[in-house]
């Protein structure tokens, strides 16, 4: 049997590499679609979790691999069909039909591609690798990756791409705790190394999702992606910057965006904010324009973009330093509280949160910060700031000297701020009221 046929009568065996908020939405959508499924994370936590039926990502429903409670009703396990399997052994790749990779391609100190993760990701399925296989990877990552960087690692096995073995790229449009659009709803962008490479990639995603969107290589999909995230970042930077002049004239920037989008055509709301956060919006822009330099070319609206967004957390802390002012205090020696550390409302994704850069800011100048987040309770080790590691979230009171709102969580929106006699700087204009309200 080939492996079209395998993929389309569902006993092509998936692998999936990197067991986070890409790859465990993969692991549960091919699980529901009949697959077998092994999951591969060199975290041994979240192989331990997994076998043991727990998320650890919030906002994750992993019920469709779990079969209930045990015999004691204290603890789930996984469901013993053998259709899915976490582990950290990456032999069984050698096993696998198909294999997905959705691991982190973070920037560098310099603002760099970091492609340590998918190139050692690949030199393991080099390892193993079997004629037949498909290999797609999922991480957002510069132009020429796929067809050129992986392929050139994976040939060194002697098997050719295209005949021995199958390669594709297919962009995560992982969006967390988005209530309108799921994997399976989003439409999934997929090019092949080859014509045959995509109508396997293609049969693959299309027992998964609603549609796939064929385009012609690899290039044109990981090109893709980035275009989606440079539109976003580039129209949060003139929002950021309209926010910033606005603020000047004394206008308020969020009135302006509220009337604005009530034109039904030629206009797409975008919303300032304390600057960007998440895996894609703040790094994804500078794969580009890494990539551009080897074609002499300079990106100057995706570098102006990442100057203003890189630089809106040193404007809210300015305007913590004019609310504290105003109350006659200076920022060393001030008990603030920062509420919000996830990136975004309702999530406990923390990853490239512009909070970090705040507390880190503030503690630099002084002050003595603390954080409330319903949804991270303590602070995880992150590469970036792994100094904040093990603090834990506060509650929420006036016993500070400054209260700066930085994640817009629906429970922030039930407070009554007009209560606190401290300054509320606001930067995600969730605030109606308050006796001291600073908008940032």
């Amino acid at each position: 049997m080939n492996l079209l046929e395998k993929i389309t009568n569902r006993s092509a065996r998936i692998g999936i590499i990197g067991l986070g908020y890409v790859g465990l939405p993969l692991v549960i959508e091919f699980y529901k679609a009949g697959f077998p499924v092994t999951g591969f994370d060199i975290d041994p936590e979240k192989v331990r979790m997994l076998k043991e039926g727990k998320s650890y990502i919030r906002h994750i429903d992993i019920s469709p691999l779990v079969e209930g409670f045990n015999v004691q009703g204290s603890t789930f396990k996984i469901n013993n069909s053998n259709r899915f399997s976490p582990t950290n052994d990456f032999s069984l790749l050698a096993e696998k039909d198909c294999i997905l990779i959705c691991v982190p391609t973070p920037l560098n100190k310099n603002r760099e591609p970091d492609m340590q993760y998918v190139f050692n990701t690949t030199e393991t399925i080099a390892k193993y690798l079997q004629k037949g296989q498909l290999i797609i990877l999922e991480s957002t990552t510069y132009p020429g990756t796929t067809d050129d960087d992986m392929r050139t690692i994976l040939e060194k096995t002697g098997l050719k791409a295209g005949t021995d073995f199958y390669l594709a790229f297919s962009p995560e449009r992982e969006d967390p705790a988005n209530k309108d659009f799921s994997l399976k709803t989003t439409p999934k962008v997929v090019g092949g190394y080859t014509p045959q490479c995509l109508v396997l990639a293609k049969t693959l995603y299309d027992t998964i999702v609603d549609r796939t969107v064929p385009v012609s290589s690899t290039r044109a999909a990981e090109a893709t992606k980035l275009i989606e995230n440079i539109y976003r970042s580039v129209n949060i930077a003139l929002v950021n910057e309209l926010k910033m002049l606005f603020d000047r004239m004394g206008i308020d920037v969020w009135e302006c965006i509220e009337a604005a989008k009530t034109k039904p055509f030629g206009f797409q709301p975008f919303y300032p904010g304390p600057g960007l956060g998440g895996h894609c919006i703040p790094l994804d822009p500078f794969y580009l324009t890494w990539k551009a330099r080897e074609y002499e070319f300079a990106t100057r609206f995706i570098e102006l973009a990442g100057e203003i967004n890189t630089a809106m957390p040193e404007y809210v802390v300015s305007k913590v330093a004019l609310a504290l002012n105003d109350a006659g205090k200076p920022i060393k020696g001030s008990k603030i509280l920062l509420l919000g550390l996830a990136y975004k409302a309702n999530v406990d994704d923390d990853r490239e949160s512009p909070s970090y850069r705040l507390i880190q800011r503030l503690e630099e100048l002084g002050a003595r910060v603390d954080y409330n987040d319903p949804y991270i309770p303590i602070i995880r080790i992150t590469r970036e700031f792994p100094q904040f590691a093990g603090r834990r979230s506060v509650e929420i009171s006036g016993n500070f000297d400054l209260i700066l709102i930085a994640t817009a969580h629906d429970d922030y929106r039930a407070i009554d701020f007009s209560t606190f006699d401290c300054p509320i700087v606001d930067t995600r204009n969730l605030v109606r009221t308050a006796k001291h309200l600073y908008k940032a």
